[in-house]
Protein backbone atom coordinates (compact mmCIF):
# COMPACT_ATOMS: atom_id res chain seq x y z
CA UNK A 1 0.00 0.00 0.00
CA UNK A 2 2.45 2.67 0.96
CA UNK A 3 4.61 1.50 -2.37
CA UNK A 4 1.12 2.36 -4.05
CA UNK A 5 0.94 5.57 -2.71
CA UNK A 6 4.49 6.32 -3.10
CA UNK A 7 3.71 5.83 -7.13
CA UNK A 8 0.48 8.30 -6.99
CA UNK A 9 1.95 10.66 -5.14
CA UNK A 10 4.70 11.28 -8.17
CA UNK A 11 2.16 10.75 -11.06
CA UNK A 12 1.06 14.25 -11.14
CA UNK A 13 5.15 15.34 -11.59
CA UNK A 14 5.87 13.08 -13.77
CA UNK A 15 2.97 13.30 -16.05
CA UNK A 16 3.68 16.98 -15.85
CA UNK A 17 7.09 16.55 -17.31
CA UNK A 18 5.48 14.58 -20.28
CA UNK A 19 2.97 17.11 -21.08
CA UNK A 20 4.88 20.38 -20.68
CA UNK A 21 7.50 20.22 -23.55
CA UNK A 22 8.98 23.77 -21.86
CA UNK A 23 9.83 21.41 -18.38
CA UNK A 24 13.22 20.82 -20.34
CA UNK A 25 14.22 24.09 -21.41
CA UNK A 26 16.73 25.86 -19.14
CA UNK A 27 16.04 29.03 -17.54
CA UNK A 28 17.67 32.76 -19.44
CA UNK A 29 19.06 35.34 -18.29
CA UNK A 30 19.75 38.24 -20.66
CA UNK A 31 21.61 41.25 -20.29
CA UNK A 32 21.47 44.46 -22.06
CA UNK A 33 23.70 46.95 -24.06
CA UNK A 34 25.02 50.38 -23.61
CA UNK A 35 22.07 53.08 -22.90
CA UNK A 36 19.07 50.57 -22.69
CA UNK A 37 17.58 48.57 -19.77
CA UNK A 38 16.59 45.37 -18.58
CA UNK A 39 12.61 45.89 -19.37
CA UNK A 40 12.38 48.49 -22.29
CA UNK A 41 9.63 47.52 -24.10
CA UNK A 42 11.21 47.89 -27.82
CA UNK A 43 14.51 45.87 -26.62
CA UNK A 44 14.85 43.91 -24.02
CA UNK A 45 11.20 43.29 -22.80
CA UNK A 46 10.27 42.78 -26.33
CA UNK A 47 13.08 40.07 -26.80
CA UNK A 48 11.59 38.17 -23.22
CA UNK A 49 8.20 38.12 -24.07
CA UNK A 50 8.94 36.73 -27.85
CA UNK A 51 11.01 34.04 -26.25
CA UNK A 52 8.63 33.28 -23.57
CA UNK A 53 5.40 33.45 -26.00
CA UNK A 54 7.75 30.79 -28.04
CA UNK A 55 9.17 28.22 -24.79
CA UNK A 56 6.00 28.54 -23.06
CA UNK A 57 7.04 28.04 -19.26
CA UNK A 58 10.49 29.51 -19.38
CA UNK A 59 11.98 31.22 -16.79
CA UNK A 60 13.52 34.38 -18.34
CA UNK A 61 15.17 37.30 -16.01
CA UNK A 62 16.67 40.41 -17.78
CA UNK A 63 19.51 41.76 -15.59
CA UNK A 64 18.49 44.99 -14.07
CA UNK A 65 21.90 46.87 -12.36
CA UNK A 66 20.27 49.18 -10.03
CA UNK A 67 17.05 50.17 -8.05
CA UNK A 68 14.99 50.99 -11.20
CA UNK A 69 15.15 51.28 -14.98
CA UNK A 70 17.01 55.26 -14.59
CA UNK A 71 19.75 53.45 -12.61
CA UNK A 72 20.14 50.16 -14.80
CA UNK A 73 20.19 52.85 -17.82
CA UNK A 74 23.01 54.98 -16.09
CA UNK A 75 25.37 52.20 -14.78
CA UNK A 76 25.75 50.85 -17.99
CA UNK A 77 27.53 53.91 -18.93
CA UNK A 78 29.34 55.27 -15.46
CA UNK A 79 29.20 51.73 -13.02
CA UNK A 80 32.55 49.89 -12.84
CA UNK A 81 32.23 46.58 -15.27
CA UNK A 82 33.67 44.33 -12.70
CA UNK A 83 31.38 45.61 -9.51
CA UNK A 84 28.35 44.87 -11.97
CA UNK A 85 29.49 41.60 -12.69
CA UNK A 86 30.30 41.14 -8.92
CA UNK A 87 26.57 42.21 -8.70
CA UNK A 88 25.47 40.30 -11.61
CA UNK A 89 27.19 36.91 -10.11
CA UNK A 90 25.16 37.89 -6.35
CA UNK A 91 21.96 38.20 -8.48
CA UNK A 92 22.25 34.60 -9.87
CA UNK A 93 23.54 32.50 -7.30
CA UNK A 94 20.68 33.52 -5.06
CA UNK A 95 18.02 32.91 -7.41
CA UNK A 96 16.65 29.66 -6.98
CA UNK A 97 15.21 29.14 -10.64
CA UNK A 98 18.91 29.22 -11.86
CA UNK A 99 20.37 26.16 -9.61
CA UNK A 100 20.22 23.80 -12.15
CA UNK A 101 22.15 26.26 -14.88
CA UNK A 102 20.77 28.64 -17.42
CA UNK A 103 21.44 29.63 -20.91
CA UNK A 104 22.67 33.55 -21.30
CA UNK A 105 22.75 35.71 -23.94
CA UNK A 106 23.75 38.88 -24.08
CA UNK A 107 23.15 41.93 -26.36
CA UNK A 108 26.06 44.49 -27.75
CA UNK A 109 28.24 45.21 -24.30
CA UNK A 110 26.59 42.23 -22.56
CA UNK A 111 27.87 39.94 -24.39
CA UNK A 112 31.45 40.38 -23.38
CA UNK A 113 29.90 40.85 -19.61
CA UNK A 114 28.16 37.68 -19.32
CA UNK A 115 31.35 35.98 -20.94
CA UNK A 116 33.23 37.54 -17.88
CA UNK A 117 30.39 36.17 -15.72
CA UNK A 118 30.74 32.58 -17.14
CA UNK A 119 34.60 33.02 -16.49
CA UNK A 120 34.33 34.20 -13.05
CA UNK A 121 31.51 32.70 -12.02
CA UNK A 122 30.89 28.56 -12.24
CA UNK A 123 27.91 28.50 -9.71
CA UNK A 124 25.70 28.18 -10.92
CA UNK A 125 26.91 26.83 -14.31
CA UNK A 126 26.03 29.01 -17.21
CA UNK A 127 25.39 26.07 -20.02
CA UNK A 128 25.42 28.11 -23.27
CA UNK A 129 26.56 31.81 -23.97
CA UNK A 130 24.69 33.81 -26.81
CA UNK A 131 26.72 37.00 -27.39
CA UNK A 132 24.02 39.20 -29.93
CA UNK A 133 26.93 41.29 -31.84
CA UNK A 134 28.97 41.56 -28.59
CA UNK A 135 32.33 43.35 -28.59
CA UNK A 136 34.56 40.51 -27.36
CA UNK A 137 38.32 41.86 -28.31
CA UNK A 138 36.91 45.32 -27.49
CA UNK A 139 36.41 48.43 -29.69
CA UNK A 140 38.52 51.05 -31.38
CA UNK A 141 36.23 54.13 -32.59
CA UNK A 142 33.13 55.46 -31.09
CA UNK A 143 31.05 56.13 -34.09
CA UNK A 144 27.53 56.05 -32.86
CA UNK A 145 25.64 55.64 -29.66
CA UNK A 146 22.24 55.63 -28.41
CA UNK A 147 21.05 59.07 -28.72
CA UNK A 148 23.19 60.79 -31.02
CA UNK A 149 22.41 63.91 -30.16
CA UNK A 150 22.94 63.11 -26.65
CA UNK A 151 25.35 65.16 -24.24
CA UNK A 152 26.16 61.33 -22.49
CA UNK A 153 27.69 60.50 -26.46
CA UNK A 154 29.39 64.11 -27.04
CA UNK A 155 31.25 63.32 -23.58
CA UNK A 156 32.18 59.95 -23.88
CA UNK A 157 33.79 60.76 -27.23
CA UNK A 158 35.89 63.50 -25.88
CA UNK A 159 36.98 61.24 -22.69
CA UNK A 160 38.15 58.27 -24.77
CA UNK A 161 39.85 60.72 -27.14
CA UNK A 162 41.88 62.08 -23.95
CA UNK A 163 42.56 59.11 -21.99
CA UNK A 164 40.77 55.72 -21.83
CA UNK A 165 43.33 54.29 -19.91
CA UNK A 166 43.91 57.03 -17.57
CA UNK A 167 42.79 55.44 -13.33
CA UNK A 168 40.15 57.15 -13.26
CA UNK A 169 38.79 56.91 -16.56
CA UNK A 170 38.87 53.17 -16.33
CA UNK A 171 37.11 53.30 -13.01
CA UNK A 172 34.20 55.12 -13.90
CA UNK A 173 33.43 54.90 -17.53
CA UNK A 174 32.01 51.44 -18.77
CA UNK A 175 33.01 51.82 -22.35
CA UNK A 176 36.44 52.36 -21.53
CA UNK A 177 37.04 49.38 -19.56
CA UNK A 178 36.56 47.65 -23.28
CA UNK A 179 38.47 50.61 -24.89
CA UNK A 180 41.20 48.41 -27.30
CA UNK A 181 43.83 50.61 -28.92
CA UNK A 182 45.86 48.52 -31.19
CA UNK A 183 48.22 51.51 -31.05
CA UNK A 184 48.92 51.31 -27.90
CA UNK A 185 48.71 47.56 -27.20
CA UNK A 186 51.01 47.85 -24.25
CA UNK A 187 48.84 50.59 -22.63
CA UNK A 188 45.82 48.74 -22.70
CA UNK A 189 47.76 45.19 -21.52
CA UNK A 190 48.94 46.80 -18.53
CA UNK A 191 45.74 49.24 -17.93
CA UNK A 192 42.67 47.91 -18.89
CA UNK A 193 40.94 46.73 -15.64
CA UNK A 194 38.30 44.62 -17.47
CA UNK A 195 38.72 43.18 -21.13
CA UNK A 196 42.46 43.13 -20.89
CA UNK A 197 41.99 40.42 -17.37
CA UNK A 198 39.10 38.72 -19.14
CA UNK A 199 40.96 38.18 -22.30
CA UNK A 200 44.31 36.95 -20.20
CA UNK A 201 46.35 40.11 -21.80
CA UNK A 202 48.52 39.67 -18.46
CA UNK A 203 48.97 36.16 -17.32
CA UNK A 204 47.10 32.92 -17.51
CA UNK A 205 43.98 32.39 -15.29
CA UNK A 206 43.71 29.06 -15.67
CA UNK A 207 40.02 29.34 -13.36
CA UNK A 208 38.84 31.72 -16.32
CA UNK A 209 40.11 29.22 -19.06
CA UNK A 210 38.42 25.97 -17.50
CA UNK A 211 35.00 27.91 -16.59
CA UNK A 212 35.04 29.36 -20.67
CA UNK A 213 35.35 26.04 -22.25
CA UNK A 214 32.56 24.27 -19.47
CA UNK A 215 29.92 26.06 -21.95
CA UNK A 216 28.35 23.72 -24.11
CA UNK A 217 27.87 26.54 -26.87
CA UNK A 218 29.31 29.96 -27.29
CA UNK A 219 27.67 31.35 -30.20
CA UNK A 220 28.59 34.92 -31.96
CA UNK A 221 26.89 37.09 -33.81
CA UNK A 222 28.15 39.61 -35.99
CA UNK A 223 25.65 42.13 -37.53
CA UNK A 224 27.00 42.39 -41.28
CA UNK A 225 26.39 46.28 -42.08
CA UNK A 226 27.39 47.40 -38.17
CA UNK A 227 27.45 51.10 -38.12
CA UNK A 228 28.10 51.00 -34.39
CA UNK A 229 31.09 48.89 -33.41
CA UNK A 230 34.37 49.42 -34.30
CA UNK A 231 35.68 47.08 -35.54
CA UNK A 232 32.70 45.01 -36.33
CA UNK A 233 34.89 41.66 -36.53
CA UNK A 234 35.35 42.43 -32.63
CA UNK A 235 31.95 40.75 -32.47
CA UNK A 236 33.77 37.38 -33.71
CA UNK A 237 36.33 37.71 -31.41
CA UNK A 238 38.71 39.09 -34.06
CA UNK A 239 40.46 42.57 -34.20
CA UNK A 240 42.97 44.92 -35.53
CA UNK A 241 46.00 43.02 -36.91
CA UNK A 242 48.86 44.94 -34.65
CA UNK A 243 50.29 48.29 -34.70
CA UNK A 244 47.93 49.96 -36.96
CA UNK A 245 44.05 50.15 -37.25
CA UNK A 246 42.88 49.10 -40.86
CA UNK A 247 43.91 45.85 -41.61
CA UNK A 248 41.42 43.10 -39.38
CA UNK A 249 42.67 39.33 -38.42
CA UNK A 250 39.96 36.90 -37.53
CA UNK A 251 39.94 35.01 -33.84
CA UNK A 252 41.98 31.94 -35.23
CA UNK A 253 44.69 34.57 -36.81
CA UNK A 254 45.05 36.30 -33.34
CA UNK A 255 47.97 35.12 -30.55
CA UNK A 256 45.05 34.79 -27.92
CA UNK A 257 43.94 31.96 -30.01
CA UNK A 258 47.23 30.58 -31.42
CA UNK A 259 48.33 30.68 -27.77
CA UNK A 260 44.83 29.51 -26.86
CA UNK A 261 45.04 31.68 -23.74
CA UNK A 262 40.79 31.17 -22.97
CA UNK A 263 40.97 27.80 -24.53
CA UNK A 264 39.02 28.93 -27.79
CA UNK A 265 41.01 26.64 -30.29
CA UNK A 266 40.14 23.58 -28.05
CA UNK A 267 36.45 25.14 -27.95
CA UNK A 268 36.60 25.65 -31.79
CA UNK A 269 37.93 22.29 -32.56
CA UNK A 270 35.26 20.10 -30.36
CA UNK A 271 33.08 22.36 -32.51
CA UNK A 272 31.62 24.37 -29.59
CA UNK A 273 32.40 27.78 -31.18
CA UNK A 274 29.24 29.12 -33.42
CA UNK A 275 29.80 32.19 -35.93
CA UNK A 276 26.88 33.75 -37.25
CA UNK A 277 26.45 36.34 -38.81
CA UNK A 278 23.17 38.53 -39.54
CA UNK A 279 22.03 41.01 -42.30
CA UNK A 280 21.49 44.87 -41.02
CA UNK A 281 22.69 47.19 -38.59
CA UNK A 282 23.50 46.80 -35.06
CA UNK A 283 21.05 44.83 -32.86
CA UNK A 284 18.79 45.03 -35.63
CA UNK A 285 17.12 41.33 -36.49
CA UNK A 286 13.89 40.13 -37.48
CA UNK A 287 11.58 37.94 -35.23
CA UNK A 288 11.41 35.18 -38.18
CA UNK A 289 15.41 35.30 -37.91
CA UNK A 290 15.60 35.02 -34.06
CA UNK A 291 13.39 32.31 -34.22
CA UNK A 292 15.40 30.14 -36.68
CA UNK A 293 18.78 30.79 -35.42
CA UNK A 294 18.98 31.67 -32.13
CA UNK A 295 15.89 29.84 -30.41
CA UNK A 296 17.60 26.58 -31.15
CA UNK A 297 20.05 26.94 -28.53
CA UNK A 298 16.97 27.99 -26.18
CA UNK A 299 15.70 24.54 -26.31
Amino acid sequence: MAALSAVVSVLPLLLGLCLDPAAAAAPLVIWHGMGDSCCNPLSMGYVQKLVEKKIPGIYVLSLKIGNNLIQDMENSFFMNVNDQVREVCSQLAADPHLKGGYNAMGFSQGGQFLRAVAQRCPSPPMLNLISVGGQHQGVYGFPRCPGESSHICDWIRKTLDLGAYTQAVQEHLVQAEYWHDPLKEEDYRKNSIFLADINQERGINETYKKNLMALKKFVMVKFLNDTMVDPPISEWFGFYKGGQAKETVPLQETSLYKEDRLGLQEMDKAGKLVFLGVKGDHLHFSEEWFDTTILPFLQ
